[in-house]
C-alpha cells in the first residue's frame, strides 16, 4: 500500500540567508517524439511542465521553501512532487534567481526577498494523485510556449538558462 503524499506546510523549518528566504525549484522536462517524423527521424521535441498559480493568472515552475532538514536538491525534488505531481532525475543546477514575493513577507524577510536555486528535472513519472492536485493544473508546453506563459520574469530567465543548458548537452550528447 502506498503512503499518501502530503505537502509540507508552515515556516518553522524554513531557511533564510541575509534577509532572503531560500527557495528550491526545477524546470521539469521530457522528450516528445515529433509528429512530423517517421520512425527514422530522431528529432525529439522538448516539453517543459508548468503549473497554474494559486494566486493569479500565468504559469509557474514548481518551487518552494528549502527547509533545514533537507539538501537544496531534496527540496527541489520534493516541490516537483508536491506541486506538479512528477518524479524524475534531477540534472544540472541552472542558477540562483532573486525575486521579491508580494505575498510571502515575514519577520525573517520583511521585504519578501527570495533567492531560488533552480534545477533541470528529467521527468520519468507523472503521478495520478499528488498533494496539490486540487489547487493546481499541469501543462506540458514547448520551451517557446512556456516563455510566453511564464508569470514571472525570473522564471523566464531560468527557462532561457535551461534552454542554453539543453543545447550544451545536445552538443556533448549528454542527454538521450
Amino acid at each position: 500500500m502506498m503512503a499518501k503524499l502530503v505537502a509540507r506546510t508552515g515556516r518553522q523549518q524554513q531557511r533564510y540567508e541575509h534577509g532572503y528566504r531560500l527557495i528550491a525549484g526545477c524546470v521539469p522536462f521530457r522528450y516528445k517524439d515529433s509528429d512530423d517524423c517517421a520512425d527514422s527521424c530522431s528529432e525529439k521535441i522538448v516539453e517543459v511542465l508548468m503549473i497554474s498559480s494559486t494566486s493569479g493568472p500565468g504559469l509557474l515552475f514548481p518551487k518552494g521553501g528549502w527547509e533545514n532538514d533537507e539538501t537544496v536538491e531534496e527540496a527541489a525534488v520534493r516541490e516537483a512532487i508536491e506541486e506538479a505531481g512528477v518524479r524524475g532525475d534531477l540534472m544540472d543546477f541552472l542558477g540562483y534567481y532573486e525575486f521579491k514575493s508580494k505575498t510571502l513577507q515575514d519577520d525573517c524577510s520583511p521585504e519578501g526577498l527570495c533567492k531560488a536555486a533552480m534545477y533541470a528535472l528529467f521527468v520519468k513519472e507523472e503521478l495520478e494523485s499528488w498533494p496539490e492536485k486540487s489547487t493546481r493544473n499541469r501543462s506540458w508546453l514547448t520551451v517557446s510556449e512556456a516563455l510566453g506563459s511564464c508569470r514571472h520574469a525570473w522564471m523566464r530567465e531560468a527557462l532561457q538558462r535551461f534552454s542554453k543548458w539543453l543545447e550544451e548537452c545536445k552538443g556533448g550528447s549528454r542527454l538521450n
